[in-house]
């Protein structure tokens, strides 16, 4: 297996520290079996090669210069002559010194197994796979053509529209195809490339480089939450989970009340829900339920609790179960309605130009309103500068990337990149006597709504995961490298439930000196640390009551419960480690609010139409704008308030009547 060379400043002393860092993670234990699965390290499947080239792709700057400290720093100990077992002894020393070097050993050993069980060799396969019994991989995809057709500028190119959109994904696809369907000119930038089903592999390391932001799963600067969001055409509809949740009502009147968007509460609003829901074909036709989903549902039916299939935005038409475990990767079928395949697409047939490997830079503002975007679009390797002019800016960049646009230009107020929530999210894993067939079917068929308001509206929810051996690896926590080994010779018999917190404290976003986004989020209110707690311990406890041998909880130094074990103990002893940087690994897959709307410049960025307080003409259309977090998935809550953005926009534009969100949607469907 080979890794592609990349740019690197590397000496060799880090290299070779880096090196005998993810062999020690990933060792090779040839006394425990003669297949490859026992036999091969870390370096056997290059991934020091792929660990180097993140380094030095994928990192802020910052972020980059702290591990490469960190590998210093274990040179000067020695550490790549050592044994395994003193190797190993070493990281856990140097992990209790700090939060910083916990962090940093964190994210090497989360990396070192993500790409050890996700490389691939020229045939597609990983030859840790046959020894995980893993299925459902490197199906060929179809040849099904794409229905759009990017627009290639030239270098120095200056793009006339009357709206730009930063950003495709679930608000920005919205808004765009709605402006577009009124014969409004739009253009759409995407930093992210064009992949449709004819060029998805189904293949998990493939698809974290190709569609995701950061090269995948990555961790917040402070190392406390990793983080996963979309970086593609279509954003994180084309590689979410497909769970398509109404916005909550609670939600909805907290939204209106307490923050100014009045209509959000009214009966009117939901136009904009079922507009959206339709134009997706939401609904449980395609809701199967593999092996986690069916513990999942027997578990709360034996501890008596609130259980629902979940709707999902697939077409039964072109639905395979088969396949449908790795749509996360890409959905090779084409069932996923995303915004590619729906607003997108509406927006492209109505003339919207769509660009992509698009990166914007600053917005520009005249006379103390929107005049454009400056960016950059990369063409075959070649970066050439564009400029679009137009009178009205939608920045929908994605939480993690909205507030740094904006930051850059200089917009915002002191609200832009605060209130950044996660939705944190913590795992508990099962293993159960037969194989799970976590590959077969979606990847989240129901939710657990039991404790969705535990307290004053704030709570969790369970669901399911997308089923992947380099994701799960690099959750699961790590003892030794044999114990790590041990746990994944039975991934498949493992089912993963998933508890997220609706959060009441949050984060940050700001950027460093070149101007990236740089993401900080502690979980350290007291009511979201003690949902988190709660949520890990429901997980657990469903678990147990669905027949799990084992249970695994992502906490260093806890070793497995097994059945027969005193169950509340184990619970118990999951809440001793802290959350985040060398503690309980945190996840996040939902990122909302740093850049939200509201009444106050001080608290808001955006007045509650969306509009931003200082400068006219310039509004938010993704998830960054909800005043708070919406406690499910995000998606529908997103394309709804997109939707009625648009809706806003259109009325500052043309002063008068505009079409309603069932008649865009009326449109959308004719020019299919």
């Amino acid at each position: 297996m080979t890794q592609a060379a990349s740019p690197s400043d590397m000496t060799p002393t880090q290299r070779a520290t880096l090196k005998a860092v993810a062999d020690t993670v990933l060792p090779a234990l040839p006394e425990r079996g003669k297949d490859a699965f026992w036999q091969l390290a870390a370096s056997d499947l290059s991934v020091h090669l792929a660990l180097e080239q993140y380094l030095a792709t994928q990192l802020p700057p910052q972020t980059r210069a702290g591990l490469l400290s960190l590998l210093d720093a274990l040179a000067l100990l020695s550490f790549a002559p050592q044994g395994q077992a003193v190797r190993e002894s070493l990281l856990r020393t140097i992990s209790g010194l700090s939060p910083e070097a916990a962090a940093g050993i964190g994210a090497l050993r989360q990396l070192t197994l993500m790409f050890g069980y996700s490389l691939t060799d020229a045939q597609g396969k990983n030859p840790l796979w046959e020894g995980l019994k893993y299925a459902g991989f490197g199906s060929p995809a179809p040849t099904t053509p794409g229905g759009i057709t990017p627009y290639v500028p030239q270098a120095g190119e200056t793009l006339e529209a009357d709206a730009v959109v930063v950003g495709s994904g679930a608000g920005g696809g919205v808004i765009a195809a709605r402006l577009a369907q009124t014969g409004k000119r739009v253009v759409v930038l995407e930093a992210g490339g064009y992949s449709h089903e004819a060029h998805f592999k189904g293949q998990e390391l493939a698809a974290y480089q190709t569609l995701y932001y950061r090269g995948g799963y990555h961790p917040t600067a402070d190392g406390n939450v990793t983080l996963v969001a979309g970086r593609n055409l279509g954003g994180g509809t084309t590689v979410n989970w497909s769970n398509s949740v109404r916005p909550r009502d609670d939600i909805r009147r907290a939204w209106a009340g307490e923050h100014g968007l009045s209509d959000v509460a009214d009966p009117s609003y939901d136009a904009h829900i079922d507009s959206v829901l339709e134009r997706m074909k939401v609904g449980e036709a395609c809701s199967d339920h593999n092996g986690p989903h069916q513990r999942l549902e027997e578990g709360a039916e034996k501890l008596g609790y609130h259980y629902v299939r979940a709707a999902l935005n697939l077409d039964p038409e072109r639905y395979d179960a088969e396949k449908a475990g790795h749509s996360g990767f890409g959905d090779q079928t084409g069932a996923k309605q995303g915004t590619m395949r729906t607003f997108l697409q509406d927006a492209h047939d109505a003339g919207a130009r769509i660009l992509v490997g698009t990166e914007a830079q600053r917005v520009l503002v005249e006379g103390g309103r929107a005049a454009g975007v400056s960016a950059v679009c990369t063409v075959d390797g070649e970066a050439r500068p564009i400029t679009v002019r137009a009178p009205q800016v939608v920045v929908a960049c994605g939480a993690l990337e909205t507030p740094a646009l904006l930051l850059r230009s200089g917009l915002g107020g002191p609200a832009a990149g605060k209130y950044l929530r996660l939705h944190p999210a913590g795992l508990a894993a099962g293993i159960y006597a037969e194989d799970q067939k976590a590959w077969w079917g979606p990847a989240q068929a129901g939710i657990l709504k039991e404790f969705a308001s535990r307290e004053g509206g704030h709570g969790y929810i369970v669901e399911g995961v997308q089923y992947g051996p380099g994701l799960i690896a690099s959750g699961l926590p790590w003892h030794s490298g044999a114990a790590h080994r041990e746990l994944m010779d039975k991934f498949h018999r493992m089912a993963v439930f998933v508890s997220i917190v609706q959060d009441r404290g949050h984060g940050q976003v700001t950027v460093d000196e070149q101007g990236q986004a740089v993401h900080t989020y502690a979980v350290t209110d007291p009511l979201d640390v003690e949902n988190f707690h709660q949520g890990v311990a429901t997980a657990i406890r469903l678990h147990e009551a669905a027949g799990a041998e084992e249970i695994i909880a992502l906490v260093p130094g806890l070793a497995p419960w097994k059945r027969g074990d005193d169950l509340e103990a184990f619970i118990a002893a999951t809440r001793q480690a802290p959350l985040g940087a060398g503690g309980q690994t945190v996840f996040s897959a939902h990122q909302m609010g740093s850049a939200r709307m509201g009444r106050d410049p001080q608290t808001s960025v955006a007045d509650p139409d969306g509009q931003l307080h200082d400068t006219p003409g310039v509004w938010i259309g993704d998830t960054s704008a909800f005043p708070t977090c919406s406690g499910v998935n995000p998606m529908v809550s997103c394309m709804a308030l997109a939707s009625r953005t648009a809706e806003r926009i259109l009325r500052h534009m043309d002063g008068g009547a505009v079409p309603s969100a069932g008649q865009s949607l009326q449109a959308g469907q004719a020019a299919q």
